[in-house]
C-alpha cells in the first residue's frame, strides 16, 4: 500500500514532527507541504535535522494537490473554517487544531466562546487519541487532533475512571514550551521562558472538555505550569477514590486497561531513578508512560503519566490515528522509543 501525504501549516513544530514521522513510514510519500511565509524555500530551512532527507520545498497552501491523507497543522479556527475546501483534497483529513476536538456544539461554544464554523461535522469527526477512539477510527474520514494535556489526563485516569473509582480528582500539568507553537509569544519568549516556572492555567483549562468527553463527567480540574523543559507533558492526578485502593489494585487496573496498548508502557517501580514516568525519556516517542502511587496516611491515589507533546500529544497521535483509518499497522513509523540521556 502506498499513501500519498501532504501537510498543510508544515512549517510549525508538529508539521516538522509530521514530516519526520512520515519519512519513515514504510507506507507513506510525502507528497506537499505548506507555508505560505516560506513558500518556495526548502524544508529544512525551517527543519534543520530534516536537511539531506528531503528535497521537498514549501509551497502555498492553495498549490496543495489532490492525496491520500491531509493533515492540517493551521492555528485555531482556520481548519473550521476552510474545512470543505480540504475535504475536498483527500478522502481522509486529520486535523491537529482543536477545532474538531468536540463532538458537541454546545460544549465547543462553552468551552472556546464561540460557534463552531461547521457544527455539522462534529458528531461525524472522529477523536485521534486510538486508545479511547479505536473501533470508530478504522475507515474514518475526518479524524481530530488531540490535546496534549488533555491526552495526558486522559492516560493517566482512565484505567480509574472506568472503573468509576474517581471520587474526585485535580491534574497538576507540567508543560515544556514547545507547547506554545513556533511562533514566539509574551510567554514563550526565551529571556522570559527560560528557568521559569509560571502557572499560566490555574484551573478551567480547556483541555478539560476533552477528558470529560472520553472518560465522562467525572469531578476533575486541572492545573497547568509552564517549566523549564522544551518538549514534554507531566501529569500528576491527585484521587480521591471512591474505596480504598492498594497498590496490588493499582496494577491490576491499570494492566488490564493497557495490555493491547502498543504505545503505553506503565512505569511504577519501587524504586530506582527511574521509578515514575519521566517525559525526558519519551523525547521523540509516542509512548505514554503511566504510572501510580498510593499515600499510606491518607489514601489517596496519585496517577501520572508523561508523554512528548508534540509525539503522543500531537503528531504521533495523528499518524497512529491515520494507521488505524486505513488499516495499516498502528505501529508503523511510530518506533523510535525516545533518547537518553536527553
Amino acid at each position: 500500500m502506498s499513501v500519498r501525504a501532504s501537510i498543510v501549516g508544515a512549517s510549525g513544530y508538529a508539521g516538522g514532527e509530521l514530516l519526520r514521522i512520515l519519512l519513515g513510514h514504510p507506507a507513506v510519500e510525502i507528497a506537499q507541504a505548506s507555508s505560505r511565509r516560506l513558500a518556495g524555500q526548502p524544508l529544512h530551512r525551517q527543519h534543520p535535522n530534516l536537511r539531506g532527507h528531503l528535497e521537498h520545498l514549501f509551497c502555498v497552501p492553495e498549490e496543495i494537490g489532490a492525496c491520500d491523507v491531509l493533515f492540517l497543522c493551521m492555528p485555531h479556527g482556520r481548519a473550521g473554517a476552510e474545512i470543505e475546501r480540504w475535504r475536498g483534497v483527500a478522502p481522509l483529513v486529520i486535523d491537529l487544531s482543536a477545532d474538531f476536538r468536540l463532538r458537541n456544539p454546545d460544549a465547543y461554544r462553552a468551552w472556546y466562546g464561540e460557534d463552531h464554523p461547521a457544527p455539522a461535522l462534529l458528531e461525524r469527526t472522529i477523536y485521534g487519541l486510538p486508545e479511547v477512539s479505536r473501533e470508530r477510527l478504522h475507515g474514518a474520514a475526518l479524524v481530530s487532533g488531540v490535546g496534549c494535556n488533555a491526552t495526558a489526563m486522559t492516560l493517566a485516569l482512565l484505567p480509574l475512571a472506568r472503573a468509576g473509582l474517581i471520587r474526585r480528582a485535580i491534574a497538576d500539568v507540567k508543560v515544556g514550551s514547545s507547547e506554545a507553537g513556533a511562533e514566539p509569544g509574551a510567554g514563550s519568549h526565551h529571556p522570559t521562558r527560560a528557568r521559569t516556572v509560571r502557572t499560566y492555567s490555574p484551573s478551567g483549562h480547556r483541555h478539560l472538555a476533552e477528558v470529560f468527553q472520553s472518560l465522562g463527567e467525572i469531578d476533575l480540574d486541572a492545573t497547568v505550569t509552564a517549566i523549564d523543559m522544551v518538549r514534554g507533558v507531566l501529569c500528576t492526578a491527585h484521587v480521591e477514590a471512591s474505596q480504598p485502593l492498594a497498590i496490588k489494585d493499582l496494577w491490576r487496573l491499570y494492566r488490564e486497561a493497557y495490555a493491547n496498548e502498543p504505545f503505553v508502557r506503565i512505569v511504577a517501580d519501587r524504586n530506582g531513578a527511574n521509578r515514575l514516568p519521566d517525559p525526558r525519556v519519551l523525547v521523540g516517542s509516542n509512548h505514554a508512560d503511566v504510572g501510580f502511587a498510593v499515600d499510606q496516611r491518607s489514601g489517596r491515589v496519585i496517577a501520572l503519566c508523561a508523554i512528548d507533546n508534540l509525539m503522543k500529544g500531537a503528531a504521533g497521535s495523528a499518524v497512529q490515528a491515520m494507521n488505524s483509518a486505513l488499516g495499516l499497522p498502528e505501529t508503523d513509523g511510530l518506533g523510535f522509543p525516545g533518547l537518553h540521556p536527553a
